[in-house]
């Protein structure tokens, strides 16, 4: 099933200390890689606090970035004073083996383009850059296939699409929901605690489609509605749904929200394969 979610670039905003924003991004970032979440898509909230909606999309892309390379990429900033409590995401493409003993032909890997006296080389994470003969520029992460390891390294670029392994996720920044929501061409499921009470024949409706699913949320202190207004009418192939029915807070933390619907959704998802 191929999942999305759109958070506001606000969702830091309950949060009174970078300490605390960053480990509020952490386990966001968790969610989405134990739930194989292709896109986490940041729209605009009027009431922002820019520095907030930096921090969030930075340690989110730092967090899916594999850490071999992730100093290149990365340079030393005050949104990763506290980078040290960021939960590893452990994903495939993060746990390639660095030794050449443990590579083997057919083995896939993340890897950035490097330029090293004027040549085009590869970083995948060998301690050795391996040559690159394509058209990308430095700075670009590509996919690469492992063709042979004796008696020359040698190594074929290939599209995320083709790579076998969850590959992370994604970060789009984009504009208001609303205009994110019209352009949309799969499902929307629109996350509020004033929506439909969720059914397990609901799930059964998105799965059997192919179409890719955006679940939207809102945040601690203020839901989907209050931020579309009016407009929540006019959304096409959308349902509003309550996954949380009955609950004893007054409120859910956006990443209490993520975390179990992504795996309301899954356990739902796993038992009909």
């Amino acid at each position: 099933m191929n999942l999305s979610i759109a958070i506001p670039d606000s969702s830091l905003q309950d949060e009174s200390t970078l300490l605390y924003k960053t480990k509020k991004v952490s386990i966001i970032a968790r969610a989405c890689a134990i739930f194989k979440t292709e896109q986490i898509i940041i729209y605009k909230d009027k009431s922002v606090n820019k520095n907030d909606s930096m921090l969030l999309s930075t340690l989110l892309k730092y967090l899916e970035t594999p850490p071999y390379f992730r100093r290149q990429l990365f340079p030393k900033s005050k949104f990763l004073s506290y980078s040290g409590v960021l939960q590893p995401l452990n994903i495939p493409n993060h746990l390639a083996p660095s030794s050449l003993k443990l590579i083997k032909n057919g083995d896939q890997r993340d890897g950035l383009i490097i330029n090293y006296k004027g040549k085009k080389f590869v970083d995948i994470g060998i301690k050795k850059p391996v040559p690159y003969f394509g058209k990308m520029k430095p700075g670009t992460r590509i996919a690469v296939k492992i063709i042979e390891t004796k008696p020359k390294f040698t190594i074929k670029e290939i599209s995320r699409e083709d790579v076998k392994d969850y590959w992370g996720y994604k970060v789009k920044e984009r504009g208001n929901l609303f205009s994110i929501l019209s352009s949309w061409t799969g499902k929307i499921i629109l996350t509020s605690k004033k929506g439909k009470i969720f059914t397990a024949s609901d799930t059964g409706k998105f799965i059997k489609s192919n179409d890719p699913i955006l679940f939207v949320f809102g945040t601690t202190n203020k839901g989907i509605h209050e931020i579309l207004g009016t407009d929540i009418k006019k959304i096409q192939n959308s349902k509003i749904i309550n996954f949380f029915p009955n609950q004893a807070t007054q409120t859910v933390r956006l990443e209490e929200a993520i975390l179990g619907i992504l795996s309301i959704i899954n356990s739902y998802n796993y038992n009909k394969l």
